[in-house]
């Protein structure tokens, strides 16, 4: 986890999971990096909002893959899933609701589906578009974390890959370019 700028109550907080997909911000808001999944995302971010000022909002930027074909660009997510929680079992088992769907915006958006698992796979692709458009390894926990403070959050993805066969290589080779549109989405949609 590593914090650069200081967070003020009349300013967003910007929050990345790894320094490749912040290597072009140029702002001076605050920038959390949390590090890879949904633990060290929670953590870092629910560590900083109680420790200190709390930020007007929290904006997610990061990478996702594609779950269906033609998905491709910048996207503001709608609704946050977990792909690796067994909700409804969980529901049978203990008659509580753990781990349901967060909706984020009432004007819809695609649905982005948050596991530990870096999606690589033409079976685990398919599952999972059953459900969702984008997945991503931090979303959801970010989401929990925020509103569980009552800060406000946007989510916002750019595509990397297919979530399919040769994902991470399609990752390391678009993660400059994906970051680069970020920054450029940051630029044109965050006040300064």
């Amino acid at each position: 986890m590593e914090l650069v700028g200081k967070i003020t109550a009349d300013r967003p907080l910007l929050v990345v999971a790894v320094k490749e997909e912040a290597q072009f911000l140029d702002t001076d808001l605050p920038v959390l990096l949390t590090g890879i999944g949904k633990v060290e995302a929670a953590v870092a971010l629910a560590t900083v909002l109680a420790g200190g000022p709390r930020p007007s909002h929290v904006v997610n930027l990061g990478t996702a893959g594609a779950l269906r074909p033609g998905w491709t660009g910048t996207h503001v997510v709608g609704t946050v899933i977990q792909h690796d929680l067994d909700t409804e079992l969980l529901r049978a088992l203990t008659g509580e609701t753990y781990g349901a769907a967060l909706t984020l915006s009432v004007d819809g958006g695609p649905i982005l589906a948050t596991g530990d698992a870096f999606i690589a796979d033409e079976a685990a692709r398919e599952r999972l578009a059953a459900r969702a458009h984008l997945v991503d390894m931090e979303g959801y926990a970010l989401a929990s974390a925020a509103a569980r403070a009552g800060v406000p959050i946007r989510i916002v993805k750019h595509v990397s890959d297919d979530a399919g066969d040769g994902a991470a290589k399609s990752w390391r080779e678009s993660v400059a370019d994906c970051a680069r549109s970020l920054a450029d989405w940051t630029a044109r949609h965050l006040d300064r």
